[in-house]
């Protein structure tokens, strides 16, 4: 079904090897890749002189050095984070450490709904529950350094506090794991929330930037068309698991074998964990029903 989105799986960066990917913008590449961050985390510096480093990455002492190596000279003015997973801030600490600047995010980790009785964050091994930034942005808060202009764009959905920043000099956005040109992104409740993810991407469809940066995989061209290819990707996902539950009622396991043809199996439980996602929006507005509260273990049907 990823057919839908042009996506582009090639990358031709070395880990460590700094790249300007755009004026001003230059990128190092974590060598942390996985099926869930593609060949690593992508990691961004911004500005000459004075500069912002957004997504300093894991806590991996040879990425730390080589993005102070790449700042050599130059002054470490601001550390800006995307979101709260431990491939994208724990980097910051030790950034922060070598160079004083202040760090800036939408806030701590924590979940996008309250949990229910015995539940716990379902990725919580991915969570970066130490991440405190100094000062703390809302929606459409603007991020100023010599040369460089940065507006904070709430984009909730893969993480509660996920923020993709602007980039006003360029008309390009850093999208963090919201949009990301190698793949869809995970929604995994309780830690995310498909309706807060849907919303999100429609607040960027509207957006005019043409250029994302993504905080895995290559930048993304005409960036406006490729959301709504995520988003009928989205509606598309929902049409397939009601197009199952009118076969009958399921539980997350048959909804995942039906859905996801072909499936890499150390993806089964991110891709169970995103159907639930949709489950729990489609629950929430009356589509599907299940006993109790939507979780990993129930059974699934239409309502009515």
């Amino acid at each position: 079904m990823a057919d839908d989105i042009p996506f582009n799986k090639t990358l031709d960066l070395a880990p460590g090897h700094v790249e300007e990917v755009a004026p001003g913008v230059r990128r190092i590449l974590c060598d942390n890749p996985s099926p869930f961050t593609f060949k690593g985390t992508m990691s961004y510096i911004v500005g000459r002189g004075d500069v912002a480093i957004i997504d300093p990455g894991p806590d991996d002492a040879q990425h730390i050095a080589a993005l102070l190596d790449a700042v050599r000279n130059e002054t470490v003015t601001h550390i800006v984070v995307t979101h709260t997973h431990r491939d994208h801030s724990p980097g910051a600490a030790r950034v922060k450490a070598a160079t004083g600047a202040t760090t800036y995010g939408e806030g701590p980790h924590r979940a996008a709904r309250p949990l229910h009785i015995g539940e716990a964050p379902r990725l919580d091994a991915s969570n970066d529950t130490d991440f405190r930034p100094d000062r703390q942005l809302a929606d459409g808060d603007v991020v100023s350094g010599r040369g460089f202009t940065l507006e904070a764009i709430a984009t909730p959905g893969h993480t509660a506090n996920h923020m993709a920043y602007a980039l006003r000099e360029q008309n390009l956005v850093f999208s963090g794991d919201h949009v990301m040109g190698w793949s869809t992104s995970i929604v995994a409740p309780p830690d995310g929330a498909m309706s807060d993810y849907m919303a999100s991407l429609g607040k960027l469809a509207s957006r005019s930037e043409s250029v994302y940066l993504p905080g895995h995989g290559d930048l993304i061209q005409d960036a406006p068309r490729f959301v709504e290819s995520y988003i009928r990707h989205r509606q598309g996902r929902e049409a397939s698991i009601l197009h199952r539950l009118g076969k009958g009622a399921a539980d997350i396991p048959t909804l995942v074998r039906a859905i996801y043809i072909g499936l890499d199996p150390r993806l089964a439980r991110a891709a169970g964990l995103s159907v639930l996602a949709h489950l729990e929006d489609m629950v929430a507005r009356g589509v599907v029903a299940t006993e109790g509260v939507p979780s990993v273990a129930g059974t699934y049907r239409l309502a009515g």
